[in-house]
């Protein structure tokens, strides 16, 4: 999808949205500096253009109940798109894996699971083997709190990457 031409205006837009998440109109403007109408209309194009993929609630997930987090590096016994494409098709099967990068050097994949148990966090890695996902190691690390967690500055980003 081909890039939208931003301006500060609309950095500033999604800037607030990615703090505050969604807003009534007046509130966006007020925060964009900018009218209701045409801070609607620069809303739409962004949204249209694929620039906001969607809102959420941040759930205090301790509040809720207990759980275990684990953060899972994978390396595959081989390369190929196929390869790839099994193991990725399965990670997206299993809601309890709530980010997965793939990256290059030393392994394949970083997951961050959540878990209602370690004996669940078990069965996953069961159900791991058990697909002969062509897995040639993983480590896991369970997390024990959090230290910080937070989204990237979208104005330093823009700043950093003119058009």
């Amino acid at each position: 999808m081909k890039r939208l031409a931003l301006d500060a205006a609309d950095i500033r837009i999604l800037s607030a949205l990615q703090q505050h998440g969604q807003l009534s109109k007046a509130k966006l403007a007020e925060i964009s500096g900018l009218s209701a109408t045409p801070c609607w209309a620069r809303l739409g194009r962004l949204k249209a253009s694929g620039y906001i993929r969607g809102y959420h609630a941040d759930i205090e997930l301790g509040r809720l109940a207990d759980f275990a987090q684990v953060i899972v590096t994978v390396s595959l016994s081989r390369h190929r798109k196929a390869d790839f494409e099994r193991f990725e098709t399965f990670i997206n099967s299993r809601d309890e894996i709530i980010d997965c990068i793939a990256t290059g050097g030393g392994v394949d994949y970083i997951m961050k699971v959540i878990s209602p148990s370690l004996a669940a966090f078990q069965d996953l890695m069961e159900d791991f083997h058990a697909e002969d996902l062509g897995i040639d190691r993983y480590m896991t690390h369970f997390a024990t709190r959090q230290v910080k967690s937070g989204l990237p500055n979208v104005t330093k980003l823009a700043a950093a990457n003119p058009k």
